[in-house]
């Protein structure tokens, strides 16, 4: 099994396992990048309480819409970037050798290069996976049908009125949603948002960059104190926090342009919340929102991804590890086995 594979099949499981921890977040997150209602906007709820309201009157399975396809498309996701970053990760290293063989550099892959090498890796991950990540933001942002008033008739307080009371809705599947979908914008509607999307492969880049270049100074540091260069998986899970954290800060408004875009566009007759196109979006959400409107949400963001990215890191790590420890004494055990 080559070392691309196994890296790939790792961090697909980390990022399943990963989502499935923090996935309420996510969808608390994307509504709250989503909401245009300006009654909403003044009360300003918190996570918790946002998510409260969620299942107070939508139900828990709310919290949990479009997990399904969320699951599909992380482990493909996880699966794609990781193969191929382990792949133009090993021609960099490659390349690098060779420069040190012609007496340039010390045949380590710069920053730069690791830049370089994850950004074409998040260009190829997301031009395949984009079409699932469109149909699960329509999952989560989907509302059941609801009355203007509590059960019995009691009118609803400033804060039930956040997340209505729901009236035995259908339920809402992914076939649903990509009918819906279809429907609004033909086979172009699956790569909704792919502009800001494709922009932010930056935020992996910067996440591995940051993660990579953090580890590697750790084993050095371990190295010349002579104390080996094995690191913790709770090490991991730290490293990959903050990694996650700095990439989040700096590219938190084109993740929101890119759920507005993805979000189904006819919520009101209002021309100001429907958006042609990146551009279109930009400039309402600069001139009927401020600036603000780029960072709707963001502290829950911040705990979802930064918890995930541990997550990933920490689980990925552990699974290449025992996958290339099993491998090798299988190995071991099979040249044992042959007559000599």
């Amino acid at each position: 099994m080559s070392d691309a594979l196994i890296n790939g099949l790792a961090g697909a499981g980390g990022g399943v396992i990963a989502q499935l921890i923090t996935y309420p977040l996510q969808t608390v997150n994307t509504r709250q990048q989503t909401e245009r209602d300006v009654k909403n906007e003044k009360r300003k709820l918190g996570t918790l309480q946002l998510m409260c309201q969620v299942v107070k009157h939508e139900g828990w399975d709310r919290l949990y819409g479009g997990l399904g396809p969320s699951l599909v498309g992380t482990s493909v996701s996880q699966g794609v970037y990781y193969y191929f970053y382990q792949i133009f990760r090993s021609r960099a290293e490659a390349a690098s050798l060779e420069r040190m063989k012609a007496g340039i550099g010390d045949g380590s892959v710069g920053m730069l290069s690791s830049l370089l090498v994850a950004a074409v890796s998040g260009c190829v991950n997301v031009l395949l996976t984009n079409p699932i990540w469109v149909v699960v933001t329509r999952m989560q942002t989907h509302k059941k049908v609801s009355k203007p008033s509590l059960p019995g008739g009691a009118p609803l307080t400033p804060l039930d009125e956040t997340v209505p009371a729901a009236v035995n809705p259908p339920s809402y599947r992914t076939t649903h949603a990509i009918q819906e979908l279809y429907d609004e914008a033909g086979i172009r509607g699956f790569w909704k948002g792919v502009i800001p999307t494709l922009i932010m492969v930056s935020n992996p880049s910067i996440q591995f960059m940051l993660y990579e270049t953090m580890l590697n100074k750790l084993k050095k540091q371990r190295a010349l104190r002579k104390v080996g260069s094995g690191v913790t998986a709770l090490e991991i899970f730290l490293l990959g926090a903050l990694a996650k954290l700095g990439a989040t800060v700096v590219t938190y408004p084109l993740l929101v342009v890119k759920a507005r875009l993805q979000a189904k566009q006819v919520v009101t007759g209002d021309k100001r919340h429907q958006y042609k196109g990146t551009f279109d979006a930009i400039i309402k959400m600069i001139r009927y929102e401020g600036v603000y409107g780029f960072y709707k949400g963001m502290g829950t963001k911040i705990v979802q991804s930064v918890l995930a990215a541990a997550v990933l890191f920490m689980v990925k790590e552990e699974l290449v590890r025992s996958s290339r420890f099993l491998l090798t004494k299988g190995a071991i055990g099979r040249a044992k086995s042959k007559p000599q």
